[in-house]
This record gives structure tokens, C-alpha cells and sequence, in this order.
């Protein structure tokens, strides 16, 4: 059982924020994927249509950046990952190619502008939690295994009962939990910070993500949580 919910604290102060999750068990990270192969290959070659920046006018980009300065973080030094991801493909004409699982939801990601992410559940401890950082805790970056950091007092974090999992929201994921081509049991995390303006485009990619799964995986659910409904007491129960 593994429990995912976001603290008191942190949903009245985005009292708008809804996030999606979607368990996917029995996932293969191994077979050809000529669907997502077919969808980069569409999604590259639409790159030019994107502003130079990747992010324009885009209104859920920019809650997103207003969120992180809400929280103290600058995002022109640490961006929301999906505004990230579009820049990289504005400026690249490409999106890196990591792994089946995480190069789908960066697909995503981009396709929608909404930040997405996952987590092995095997390696995740106990409960997940979305909270406010108090300065204590301690955080090994994605691909660097030998370093730690102490994220800010007061940035937000995902957490489990080992350690954090994410540094200033969804900027950056830990090493530990991280997806790899092995991972049989993923937990993909799509958010919004304003439910009411940008849920319609958070269910669209929902669908997308979801889509792209269904012949990937013995079984996926979809779990979602929201300020006022704040907590899924178990990830793996089928809603």
C-alpha cells in the first residue's frame, strides 16, 4: 500500500492544484514502441511551429511560474519541467530519448505543456507526500548518485519516508526512485496548479498518457487528487 497526498499546508496555498496519477503495473520497458516512436517523430517535426522560447504566451506555463515564485524559487534559474522540456524542443528541434516509460511522459509533457513525471514504485518507501520543505532534508540529484542537497526552507517537494524525491515541485527527481528500462511498477504524475482554468488540459493529457499505456501494461489506473480532496489512501486499489 502506498499512500500519495499533498499537506495541509501546501493545498491552501494552491488551493487550485489538481494532480493526477497513473499507476501503470506490469509495464514493459523493453519492446519496440512504434506508436511513441510515430508520435516523437510528429511531435520533432512541429518543433518550428513552437515560439522561439519554447513557452510564448502559454497561461499555464506561466501559472506554473508564478507558482515557483509563490514558493521562493526563481524559474528562470529552475523551470517548471514541462516549460523545460518545450525549450529544449524549441531550440533543438528534439526531446532526449531515455527510456520507453520516461521518454512517453516527456511526451507528453510537451505535447500539452503540463509537467509530468514518475517514480519507480519499487523503490519508493512508504507514503508519498507533497509538502513544504523545512530546510532538513536531504536530496540525491538524477544521475548523480555521489551528491546530496538540502532543499530550501519552504520550497515544495514530493517526499517519502526516505528521502525527497523531487526538488522545487517537479524541477527535478531523485536518483533513488528514478525510471529505468527494468521498472515494472510506475507511478506517472501529471499537475496543474489551477484545476478550474487548466483541468480540461490536464484531462487531455491524461488520455494521451493513459492511451499510450493501455498496451504497455498489464494494468493502469488512474487515481487524481485536489485541495479538497487531498489524499489517495492507496495507489494500487483500483478506483
Amino acid at each position: 500500500m502506498t499512500r500519495l497526498a499533498v499537506s495541509d499546508e501546501v493545498r491552501a496555498e494552491f488551493s487550485g492544484l489538481r494532480i493526477t496519477a497513473v499507476v501503470a503495473s506490469g509495464f514493459d520497458g523493453h519492446s519496440p514502441w512504434p506508436e511513441l516512436d510515430a508520435r516523437f517523430a510528429d511531435l520533432q517535426a512541429r518543433a518550428g511551429d513552437l515560439p522561439a522560447d519554447g513557452v510564448g504566451d502559454d497561461p499555464h506555463l506561466a501559472a506554473w511560474q508564478a507558482a515557483y515564485r509563490a514558493f521562493g524559487t526563481n524559474p528562470r534559474r529552475q523551470r517548471p519541467s514541462a516549460e523545460a522540456l518545450r525549450r529544449r524542443l524549441a531550440r533543438s528541434g528534439q526531446l532526449p530519448r531515455i527510456n520507453p516509460a520516461v521518454d512517453c511522459y516527456n511526451l507528453v509533457s510537451a505535447s500539452f505543456g503540463v509537467p509530468a513525471g514518475a517514480f519507480d514504485l519499487g523503490e519508493v518507501c512508504g507514503d508519498i507526500t507533497i509538502r513544504f520543505a523545512d530546510g532538513s532534508e536531504v536530496f540525491t540529484p538524477l544521475g548523480e548518485p555521489g551528491s546530496t542537497e538540502n532543499p530550501h526552507p519552504g520550497e515544495v517537494i514530493y517526499t517519502d519516508a526516505a528521502g525527497v524525491l523531487t526538488r522545487h515541485w517537479n524541477h527535478r527527481d531523485a536518483d533513488r526512485t528514478k525510471v529505468t528500462a527494468e521498472s515494472r511498477q510506475i507511478v506517472f504524475l501529471l499537475e496543474t496548479v489551477d484545476g478550474a482554468a487548466f483541468g480540461t488540459r490536464l484531462d487531455d493529457a491524461t488520455r494521451s498518457l493513459t492511451g499510450l499505456l493501455q498496451d504497455r501494461a498489464d494494468a493502469v489506473i488512474v487515481r487524481q487528487i485536489t485541495a479538497a480532496d487531498p489524499a489517495v489512501p492507496d495507489l494500487l486499489a483500483a478506483s
